[in-house]
């Protein structure tokens, strides 16, 4: 397949996709497609490679059912074949950042002088800043993450309803995500559209012109 063929197939399937309103509970996710979409968005990039985020997959009906209840009962939450939770740090330590950096070393199999200076600016500086700020920096990264995962599902075939209408501080009890020094950021489900009881299938996809949403700077 060529370059432009590839090209018209991703843009095809980003057509395709939308928030999907109904899931189907009775269609089940392949395993390698989430599998695909997990690592498409494990491969994301993030400000200074330090993937300040985790992915949380919730299959438990129970909990998927408690966290219904605290995202105005989106029926998506319990009703995909699958519910992905991002969770960003809660704060950015000088643990978290050493242990990433020693990561790349360790992967690459030596130091470089210029890393090693940047990984000291780092610490110089993100620790020293409150917690809330390098939370929100965390949950930027992580939205990035949610971007790649909606696009890899849709290349997938797969569908998908991104969500901020939830509790936060309901859902990282839930999850018992304090103590892992995270805090919720978005759900996705993902599964399969319910067609015949989804209102906005069929809907024409809505998107301002081009001449309205990019300007050319040259």
């Amino acid at each position: 397949m060529s370059d432009t063929q590839n090209s018209k197939d991703l843009i095809s399937h980003l057509q395709w996709r939308y928030a999907t309103k109904k899931m189907d509970p009775t269609r089940a996710l392949p395993a390698d497609k989430l599998e695909r979409i997990l690592e498409a968005t494990r491969l994301a990039p993030t400000s200074s490679g330090l993937q300040p985020y985790e992915i949380l997959v919730v299959n438990n009906k129970e909990i998927r059912e408690k966290i219904k209840a605290i995202a105005w009962n989106q029926g998506q939450v319990t009703d995909a074949s699958t519910l992905l939770v991002f969770a960003a740090w809660d704060n950015y330590t000088t643990e978290r950042i050493n242990t990433m950096f020693d990561l790349v070393n360790d992967v690459r199999g030596f130091t470089n002088e210029g890393w090693e200076n940047y990984r000291k600016m780092l610490l110089d500086t993100y620790p020293q800043r409150s917690a809330e700020v390098n939370f929100q920096h965390a949950a930027r990264q992580a939205y990035i993450g949610l971007s790649v995962a909606l696009v890899a599902a849709a290349y997938e075939e797969v569908d998908s309803t991104p969500m901020e209408g939830f509790d936060p501080a309901a859902l990282d009890e839930i999850l018992g995500l304090k103590a892992r020094g995270l805090r919720s950021v978005a759900l996705l489900p993902v599964g399969y559209r319910d067609a015949s009881g989804d209102w906005l299938v069929n809907l024409p996809k809505v998107r301002r012109a081009r001449d309205a949403f990019i300007s050319q700077v040259d």
